[in-house]
């Protein structure tokens, strides 16, 4: 065992007192050490619920033979920290996360870990620590939200984003507002659509890193703390059989968790974090692979934002394995990839049918034959872009428009409050990339906004940031390379015309090579005055188009 060489003999006899110290028996001090990784806070609404998961767990580790021993990660709340200056701090985090987990599981030794995440940023952090630690490790996450109850139907954290753009557009009134405010985020738990966080643990399953059930069993049900024990107990049969995640996490693996991806539907978010991922088990998975697997992948789920479907019900049909199982048809999948359980994928996922068609679709009647998710590139976004095409409307699948150009969110939500935005319009959004915010901030108040005042089919945005996984609509994010790095972006000009064409993966600045030549000559991008820990970041960040992750 890995903490042998601070546990055995003479010379550790101080490590030993230091054990003791904690009130460890000897027992307890000769069995395999477990770092049980908790995200638990008091600000995340999906992370309140973590201390009762993380009992589970240790209670698992110890009846499997092991001594569980906790130790904490930071968390931000990307819907908290929305709209202001907090949302610099949100992707920044995913990097702290990985580098605390590491130092942390290095100091003292760790067998194993059973990393204990829920919301955005803490499953691809601590997904990026267990590549680069490479020992037993196993995901259980807190679990999403329940969706909320309004006027007969479900709601979800999109709703009340949308509903101050109603509001604002008279739509709706104070008190219409209250009761979307107290309404939809109703429990505990990871918001209830297939957002960022939710796309993340679902992907959890489908790399092979955590067992069946861990993104959609709801945060409030029994199933989810009898999981976590399992978890506990899964984590001590892969420090026996010394399974890593290394030889889980394969380039196999991540395409499977691609293909998952695009059926699902999931956050554009995905887009950064599965290549950051990879990077840290020396994998590359760059955005013209995603294109790849997204051509021959069929669309499966439409959940919210997308449509009208929530996570509770997708654990009713059967999960991340009933969708798996569905790819499986059309041989989508690699079923001999290595996974958490000791199993396959294929063994895993046999038998999963899908229990319910209004939520999964059949692979032979797809929302579309193609993924959820498509890469654009042009003269634009020479070096990608990302947007979430199963949440785009039909007719905004195709689209041009002039551009209204803004240097910031703030500047285009004051626009866009002020209704000075039109049926037409191309709202460009820049110098808020991974190096220009810094921190690539999600945009999706902007965005709220336009779908609640009903601009939704008609005005596409379009940033060098990104988009909440609350977002829908014709909004086009990761625009690379961003105007901080001096892409194309930074050269846009009122008025200009800008056309998109979803299907066929292209995002044009629709003005002559030589005028753009010589606008990009001229071009001097703009800096900002920067200091802390967003200093540091904005000078070793690399391309959104690359996952963002440091140099």
């Amino acid at each position: 065992m890995k903490s042998d060489s601070l546990k055995l003999g003479p010379q550790n006899a101080p490590h030993r007192a230091l054990y003791h110290a904690l009130g460890l028996t000897e027992e307890e001090i000769k069995r395999p050490l477990v770092g049980v990784v908790s995200s638990y806070n008091e600000i995340v609404p999906g992370h309140m619920n973590i201390d009762k998961i993380v009992d589970a767990v240790k209670l698992g580790v110890a009846m499997a033979g092991g001594t569980p021993i906790v130790f904490p990660a930071i968390a931000v709340c990307d819907g908290i920290a929305m709209g202001h200056q907090g949302m610099k701090y949100s992707l920044v985090t995913r990097d702290l996360i990985a580098d605390s987990t590491e130092a942390m599981a290095l100091a003292h030794g760790f067998d194993a870990l059973v990393m204990v995440p829920n919301c955005d940023k803490n499953v691809p952090g601590l997904l990026m620590a267990a590549a680069r630690l490479n020992i037993p490790t196993i995901f259980v996450s807190g679990g999403p939200m329940l969706a909320g109850r309004i006027d007969g139907g479900r709601a979800s954290f999109s709703t009340i984003s949308e509903a101050v753009g109603q509001f604002n557009a008279g739509k709706i009134g104070k008190e219409k507002l209250k009761e979307y405010e107290r309404k939809t985020c109703p429990t505990c738990g990871s918001c209830s659509g297939m957002y960022t966080a939710n796309s993340m643990n679902c992907l959890t399953e489908a790399l092979g890193m955590g067992l069946r059930g861990n993104g959609t069993i709801p945060a409030v049900y029994s199933g989810r703390i009898e999981l976590a024990k399992r978890a506990g107990m899964a984590v001590m049969a892969l420090v026996e059989k010394d399974v890593k995640p290394r030889d889980i996490m394969t380039e196999a693996a991540f395409r499977n968790a691609l293909t998952v991806d695009m059926a699902l539907g999931c956050s554009t978010n995905s887009m950064l974090h599965l290549p950051a991922i990879a990077r840290e088990c020396g994998i590359e998975i760059n955005l013209d692979i995603a294109n790849g697997i997204s051509e021959k992948t069929p669309n499966l789920c439409h959940l919210a934002p997308a449509g009208h479907t929530y996570m509770e019900q997708l654990d009713e049909a059967g999960g991340v394995f009933a969708v798996m199982h569905e790819l499986s048809k059309k041989n989508l999948l690699d079923l001999n990839c290595l996974t958490v359980t000791g199993k396959t994928v294929g063994e895993n996922i046999a038998g999963c049918e899908n229990q319910d068609r209004s939520v999964i679709r059949p692979v032979e009647e797809p929302y579309s034959e193609t993924g959820g998710i498509a890469v654009l590139r042009g003269s634009l976004a020479p070096e990608g872009s990302v947007v979430k095409r199963s949440a785009v409307a039909e007719e905004m699948l195709v689209h041009e428009g002039p551009a209204r150009v803004f240097e910031c969110e703030e500047d285009a939500q004051a626009a866009i409050n002020a209704g000075t935005i039109r049926p037409g319009d191309v709202v460009v959004i820049r110098y808020e990339g991974p190096k220009g915010g810094p921190g690539m901030r999600e945009m999706l108040n902007p965005t709220s906004a336009i779908m609640g005042m009903g601009l939704g089919s008609s005005v596409a945005l379009i940033t060098d940031g990104r988009f909440s996984g609350a977002t829908r609509g014709a909004c086009i994010g990761h625009v690379s390379p961003e105007a901080a790095s001096g892409g194309p972006i930074g050269v846009v000009r009122e008025g200009d015309r800008i056309r998109i064409d979803i299907p066929g993966n292209k995002l044009e600045l629709l003005i002559g090579e030589e005028e753009l030549a010589a606008r990009m000559r001229d071009f001097v991008p703009k800096k900002k005055e920067l200091s802390g820990y967003l200093k540091r970041y904005a000078a070793l960040v690399s391309s959104g188009a690359s996952g963002a992750a440091l140099n």
